[in-house]
């Protein structure tokens, strides 16, 4: 049995709560919060210590390992404490901010003997593992094209002032993009050779980037575009069969609630948007988070083979043969939640080894960074830390 500490109580932790609970290999020990009311909370639902702080849980000698969803600008200082301590981490991206921190904590984790897990990233729903095992297989023949195509209300949803600043891990590229780069990665194979992107700051009261265009090329000549655009007018769901990211009805065209959440936040001041944000943001019991009966559904994924292409479905994927179109139904009982937790358990006790390790999320926060770098320098940028998916 694995004994878990949590850091940070917030609506990353809500959302993998269930997926903890459900799992029998791991049970929570203690958790840490700076806010009281989240402590006072969590308290009383499961009945174990509360701290203020991540640095209290990690020097706790009942604790195997660390889940930390802490403020991204702590990811790093948290993780390299957990480390020390020769904690067993998972760790919601990104992982740190820069490159040269990232590989720092992967070397320690390395040096400790001990598990680094990045997630949760869409990476993890089934039907994109799904593809990637269809791709694996061979049986379309190689693949050349991806296409991960998003459109949302990111840079309107209810924000902090930190999160309109990029170098602290704000705007879409860190929090979105990361999702849309890993699911490129992951199908095709991990290894991107160069990208080259432009970002958009559109709107100068929210200033940080609300889109992207990026084109990434592989090492073995596969190709990918990954598009975000998260200001508030068409929504993917559109593309989707009108369901949006975790599968629930986007029904944003209907009056009043066509871009009822970018009017909100233009009317409100800065202090009641924090409100506002706060509000959204803190522990709650799981029955808010409640499994939606759909599969997710991250934007739009295409993928393109030499013999035919695959996308999703509400009910899992549809396959473009030669021949025919085969439907695959997945089962909608398991979340990508529960394959971040699978496959933090499973690496723990060296049942597998673990695809989304602290390498893997290196290269990725690379690629975000690369991103950013492209579109200030207007230029390609060639990358050094990607790993492949085979053999991981």
């Amino acid at each position: 049995m694995i004994r878990l500490g949590v850091a940070g109580l917030g609506t990353a932790f809500c959302k993998m709560l269930p997926a903890f609970l459900k799992h029998p290999g791991i049970r929570m020990v203690a958790a840490a919060s700076p806010v009281e009311e989240e402590r006072t909370n969590f308290a009383r639902d499961f009945d174990v210590p509360v701290y203020h702080d991540a640095e209290e849980l990690a020097e706790l000698s009942n604790v195997d390992a660390l889940y930390i969803s802490t403020p991204t600008p702590l990811h790093a200082e948290h993780v390299a404490c957990a480390l020390r301590n020769g904690k067993h981490v998972l760790v919601e991206k990104p992982l740190s901010l820069d490159v040269d921190t990232a590989l720092a904590l992967v070397q320690m984790a390395e040096q400790q003997g001990v598990i680094l897990l990045v997630g949760h990233s869409h990476s993890f729903d089934p039907p994109i593992q799904e593809i990637r095992r269809i791709v694996e297989t061979g049986r379309l023949g190689r693949v050349r094209m991806i296409h991960n195509w998003c459109y949302s209300d990111w840079i309107y949803r209810p924000r902090l002032p930190d999160e309109f600043n990029t170098a602290l891990g704000g705007g879409v590229v860190f929090r979105q993009g990361a999702h849309q780069f890993d699911i490129i990665r992951l199908i095709g194979g991990g290894l991107v050779r160069s990208v080259r992107a432009t970002t958009g700051i559109w709107d100068g009261s929210r200033p940080t980037e609300g889109a992207h265009t990026v084109f990434l090329e592989f090492t073995d000549g596969t190709v990918a575009t990954a598009v975000y655009n998260g200001y508030d007018h068409f929504h993917s769901s559109e593309l989707t069969f009108g369901l949006g990211e975790w599968g629930e009805v986007d029904d944003y065209r209907a009056m009043p609630q066509y871009g009822r959440q970018r009017r909100q936040v233009q009317l409100a001041d800065t202090q009641t948007e924090v409100q506002m944000k706060r509000s959204r943001a803190g522990y709650c019991s799981t029955a808010q988070y409640a499994a939606v009966e759909r599969l997710p559904l991250f934007g739009m994924t295409m993928v393109s083979c030499e013999n035919g292409d695959i996308r999703q479905t509400p009910q899992g994927l549809a396959v473009y043969g030669d021949r025919e179109i085969e439907y695959l139904h997945l089962p909608e009982n398991v979340t990508a939640h529960d394959s971040v937790v699978s496959e933090f358990h499973d690496a723990i006790e060296g049942i597998r080894c673990p695809i989304h390790d602290g390498r893997w999320a290196l290269a990725t926060l690379e690629v975000c960074l690369a991103v950013l770098d492209s579109s200030k320098q207007q230029k390609e940028v060639f990358l050094q830390h990607q790993v492949g998916v085979s053999g991981r």
